[in-house]
C-alpha cells in the first residue's frame, strides 16, 4: 500500500518535543492523553504508514521518565459503562489497561476515580484495585464546574480532591473512555502542586485534529467523520489566530473551553502559561506527513467508510440519522462520494446478477475480486478464499476445502450446535482451510497470502454477522456495508 507518513520521524519529534515541554515547567508535566493508545487504527488509515501502536512506541522511548495516571468517572463506573468497540465495562478496561501498560514495561502509578459523590460500586472497584496493590484516589464533583472559577480554584473546590503522589517528571493522564476527568485530574494536580511550591506544567495530546493542517484538509474532516456522535465541529482557533498572527485547527470543545482553562491557571499561577488551545497540544503529526496526496486520498476513503458506518447504525436503530446528514455534508465538504469507493459497485453488480447477497475486495494491485452466497459458504467466507486464490495464483477450479470437509462441520454446526444457518463463517472456513493445508499443498500456499490482504478494501452487499466483522478486522481489511439485512427478521 503507498504510504505518506514518516512514523519512524513521527517517534523521534514526539517524544523531543514532549521532553521540552517538560523542561519549560519544574521539571513536572501532566499529560492528557487522549485519544487511543495501543490501537489507533483511525490514525494509521488516514495517515498511511503511522503505525497503530507509534503513540505506544513514542512512550516506552520516555519510559523512565513517564509514569501513568487512569482515570474513570464513578458515574461510568455506576451506569456500568461500556466501550463498544471491545464489548466491556469501563472498569473492566482499567484493569485490561493496566495490564496490558505494565506488559509493555510502562509504570502505572495509580488510579483515579472522578465524579465521586459516594456511590457504592466506586467504592467496590477502588477496594478491588486496592486489594490488587493498586493505588486509588477519588476526586469529587464540583458544583458550577467548569465556569465557577472562584470555587474550582479554592479549598472547596480541587483542594477536596485527593493528591495523587507522583514519583516522575512525566505523568500520563488516560483514561477508557471520553468524560472520565482526565483535564480536571491534571488541573487539579497543577493545584495542589503549586501549593507544595512546584509549578508544574499541563499539556494536551491528541492527535486529531491536526493543528497544522488546512481546516478543510481531508484528515481533519475524516476527524469530524469519526466523531459525528461526538458533534464535534473542527474550528479555526481564534486565540491563537489573535495572538500569533498564525491560523490554526483546534476542535469546538478545547476552543469553548479555553477561556475558562485560562481563568483556572490564573487562579493557580497568578497567569496562563498559554495563548490558545492550539499552545497547549504537544502533536506533531502534521509535520511527519510527506505524501500529502496519499493521505488525502486515504482520508476520502475513511469518510466514506465512516458514512456506510453510520448508515448501518442507523439501520440498526442505534443512532440518530443526525449522524448521517453530518457525513453526507462532510463528503460534499470534501467533493466525494460513495462511487470513490471501487468495491461498492462490484459488490452491488455480483449481488444483482446473482440475486444472491455479494462481497467485493480490492487488492493491493487494485484487482478486483467478488464472491456470492452459496449453500455451503457465506459471501465473506467464500470472497476470502477467492482473493487468496488469485494472490497465490491459483485457478478458480480448484477446491482449497473439499466439500468433504465442509458438509460435516455443516452437520456440527446444525445438529449438535443447534444453528439454523449451515453456511461457514469466515472464521470457521478459515480453520477448515488450515486443517486442509496440512496435507494439500494448494491449501497451504493459499494460507500463506493471507497477510497480503491487510490494508485491502471490501464491500458487502448486506450487513454482516460479529463473527465476519471481527475476522475482517484481524485480517486488517477494511470493511463497509450496505444498509440492509439478509433476512427480512425482526
Amino acid at each position: 500500500m503507498l504510504q505518506g507518513f514518516d512514523n519512524q520521524k513521527y517517534l523521534t519529534m514526539q517524544s523531543e518535543h514532549i521532553k521540552e515541554r517538560i523542561s519549560k515547567f519544574d521539571d513536572k508535566l501532566y499529560l492528557e492523553f487522549g485519544g487511543k493508545l495501543f490501537d489507533d487504527y483511525h490514525a494509521s488509515r488516514v495517515l498511511p504508514g503511522f503505525e497503530p501502536d507509534s503513540k505506544l512506541k513514542m512512550l516506552l522511548q520516555l519510559a523512565d521518565q513517564a509514569e501513568i495516571v487512569i482515570t474513570i468517572s464513578a458515574k461510568d463506573i455506576e451506569k456500568n459503562k461500556v466501550r463498544s468497540d471491545l464489548g466491556i465495562t469501563y472498569d473492566a478496561d482499567v484493569l485490561r489497561l493496566i495490564q496490558s501498560f505494565r506488559g509493555k514495561g510502562l509504570y502505572v502509578g495509580s488510579v483515579v476515580i472522578t465524579h465521586y459523590s459516594g456511590q457504592k460500586s466506586a467504592d467496590m472497584f477502588k477496594s478491588k484495585l486496592e486489594s490488587l496493590g493498586i493505588k486509588v484516589y477519588r476526586h469529587y464533583m464540583i458544583e458550577g464546574y467548569p465556569s465557577n472559577v472562584d470555587l474550582i480554584v479554592s479549598e472547596d473546590g480541587y483542594g477536596k480532591n485527593d493528591y495523587i503522589v507522583t514519583e516522575r517528571p512525566l505523568v500520563i493522564v488516560t483514561a477508557p473512555g471520553p468524560g472520565s476527568g482526565k483535564m480536571a485530574t491534571c488541573l487539579s494536580q497543577l493545584y495542589h502542586e503549586n501549593k507544595k511550591g512546584i509549578k508544574a506544567g499541563y499539556a494536551k495530546f491528541e492527535t486529531f485534529p491536526v493543528w497544522n493542517l488546512p481546516l478543510k484538509h481531508p484528515v481533519n474532516l475524516a476527524y469530524e467523520a469519526a466523531t459525528a456522535d461526538l458533534n464535534d465541529v473542527n474550528m479555526i482557533d481564534p486565540f491563537h489566530l489573535e495572538a500569533y498572527g498564525e491560523t490554526t485547527v483546534n476542535y469546538n470543545r478545547d476552543v469553548e473551553i479555553y477561556p475558562v482553562l485560562a481563568a483556572i491557571f490564573e487562579g493557580i499561577f497568578g497567569n496562563c502559561p498559554y495563548k490558545s488551545p492550539t499552545d497547549m497540544g504537544v502533536n506533531m503529526a502534521g509535520n511527519c506527513i510527506y505524501d500529502d496526496e496519499v493521505c488525502r486520498d486515504a482520508s476520502k476513503q475513511e469518510i466514506i467508510r465512516r458514512y456506510y458506518a453510520s448508515l448501518n447504525h442507523l439501520a440498526k436503530g442505534e443512532c440518530k440519522a443526525d449522524e448521517v446528514y453530518k457525513i453526507e455534508l462532510l463528503m460534499k465538504q470534501a467533493k466525494i462520494s460513495t462511487e470513490l469507493r471501487k468495491v461498492v459497485s462490484a459488490a452491488l453488480l455480483r449481488a444483482e446478477t446473482t440475486s444472491t447477497p455479494a462481497a467485493a475486495i480490492e487488492l493491493a494491485d487494485n484487482r478486483i475480486v467478488t464472491a456470492k452466497t452459496s449453500e455451503l459458504l457465506g459471501a465473506s467466507a467464500a470472497l476470502i478464499l477467492n482473493a487468496i486464490k488469485v494472490l497465490g495464483n491459483i485457478d478458480d477450479s480448484i477446491h482449497l476445502i473439499s466439500p468433504t470437509v465442509i458438509e460435516p462441520v455443516q452437520k456440527l454446526k446444525t445438529q449438535y450446535l443447534g444453528s439454523s444457518n449451515p453456511r461457514l463463517h469466515t472464521d470457521e472456513i478459515l480453520i477448515a482451510l488450515s486443517m486442509c493445508a496440512a496435507t494439500d499443498n494448494n491449501a497451504h500456499l493459499a494460507l500463506e497470502q493471507l497477510p497480503k490482504l491487510r490494508g485491502c478494501q471490501v464491500h458487502t452487499s448486506v450487513m454482516l454477522s460479529n463473527v465476519d466483522i471481527k475476522i475482517f478486522h484481524k485480517l486488517g481489511i477494511q470493511l463497509t456495508s450496505e444498509p440492509r439485512y439478509e433476512h427480512k427478521k425482526i
